[in-house]
Parts: structure tokens; sequence; C-alpha cells
């Protein structure tokens, strides 16, 4: 957004914030597309400046990708719309398609953003194990047909712990920024039905990196990568020692902290 637009943004009477829940597979990301691609902002500005009355342009705390799914989306904009927030979820959920949820409502102090405000972020990443595909979870887990060793995944995910440069899990073509990041928790659940759940909280996230880090451990479950080999590839700061990036389909934004 131009600066001089954004003042023009916030000369409006309230800073409205959301929690949404959405279903990626259908959309091309999160971020704002030029039609006739569809991302889901461009559904949620649509469907929200009907509700309120204003043109809506709204900043969020993470830019998902392609197929990427989420929990707990954060979202502000600006609006002199007079809906009362109480009203808002019904409201908001009436117009979207099935796919896009909002699922909390709330005004914001007037310097508070989705993006910048944000202190840590928590990525959760889905497997799913079996001798055959499952066709209920295809949209939404990496299915892996191969034994994995869990033990050596859980180990190599420890390494990650911490603050460390993450430029060898780092994607080209993302922002320009420090690769420099510090993970809180790095863990991998065996859940219900051959579902394996990566849970990875930190306090930010370069492009791609949730997704090179799960291929790369992955490949450390499947033994074609040593624990120690997974440290080496870590402390080389080098994209070209990781595996190639998981798919999107397994990955959700579970939940933004502020």
């Amino acid at each position: 957004m131009k600066r001089e637009h954004k003042e023009e943004m916030k000369a409006r009477r309230r800073n409205i914030c959301l929690k949404v829940a959405y279903d990626g597979t259908r959309y091309h990301g999160f971020q704002r597309q030029t039609p006739p691609v569809v991302a889901v902002q461009n559904v949620l500005e649509k469907q929200l400046g009907k509700m309120f009355g204003d043109s809506i342009e709204m900043a969020a705390a993470g830019r998902t990708d392609a197929g990427v799914h989420a929990y707990g989306q954060v979202v502000n904009f600006f609006t002199n719309g007079s809906i009362p927030t109480e009203r808002i979820v019904k409201a908001a959920n009436s117009l979207l398609p099935d796919d896009i949820v909002v699922v909390e409502a709330w005004e914001g102090d007037f310097d508070f953003s989705a993006r910048h405000s944000a202190k840590s972020k928590t990525y959760l990443y889905r497997l799913q194990q079996g001798v055959v595909p499952n066709p209920f979870t295809d949209r939404y887990a990496w299915y892996i047909w191969r034994p994995l060793n869990i033990g050596a995944m859980r180990e190599a995910l420890a390494l990650l712990e911490g603050t460390h440069d993450f430029s060898s899990f780092r994607a080209a073509g993302g922002a320009p920024m420090s690769p420099v990041r510090t993970l809180y928790r790095a863990e991998l659940l065996e859940k219900e039905g051959g579902i394996l759940e990566f849970n990875i909280h930190g306090n930010g996230f370069l492009y791609h990196m949730v997704r090179n880090i799960v291929g790369t451990v992955v490949d450390v479950g499947t033994g074609r990568f040593t624990v120690e080999r997974f440290r080496e590839i870590l402390e080389a700061c080098d994209r070209s020692k990781a595996s190639p990036t998981a798919p999107a389909c397994g990955l959700y934004l579970y939940e933004v902290e502020y």
C-alpha cells in the first residue's frame, strides 16, 4: 500500500481485527492477486467491503502460499463502517464461501498491525503415513509411504531450537531480511490415523522455511541423511545442501501471538 493511501486508511474511525481460518486448496495463497487469479485476501476484501460499506485493504500476519491452510491467520483493516464488533463474525460468515471462516473479531488500537505487531507464530505441518494413500487427507497432508525413523527426526528437529542462521532452509524469492531466527519449539507428534504432525514455534520465518525444514527432516527419517548430516546442513547456511521443499498441502498457519 502506498504511504499516502495508508494514511488515508488510518484516518478512518476503526481498526478491525479478525482471526480467520481457511482451506487454501483452491486459492493462490493469501496475498491479493490480480484477477482472474483469486487469493484468500481477494475474497475477504470483496465481501467485507460489502458488509462495512468501505473499500477494504487489509494487512495479514502471514502471506501463506498457494495450497497452504490456516487455523489462525490474523488480519486488520481500517474502516468507518458502523457494524458492532459482536455482529461481525456471524455477518461475515454469511457472505464468505464455506472454505473461509471468520473465527473471531475485535477492535484494535490504531497502532496495531496484524503483520508488524506479531511477536511469534506457530506452524503445523502434517504427514500422512500408510501403505496406500488416504483420499480423505490428500489435500491436507503430505503422503509418505516409506517407513520413517521418528526418533532420528526428533533428534534433527531438536538441533533447530534456539537462535540460528536458517539460510539453508530459505527459498529464493522472499523479501530481503536477516536469515537469523529463533525457534522456541520444534517437535514431532504422532497422531491417530497414521498422521505425523510437526509443531514449529518461532519469532519469525523465512520464505518456505518450514516446508524446507520438513523436506529435509523427512530425508533424515528415510535414512537419506543422518542426524549429523542434518547438523552440517544447518551450519552450512547453503540452501543447495538441504532437501526439496515439502508440498504446500500439509502446511497450516496455526497461531499468531502478539
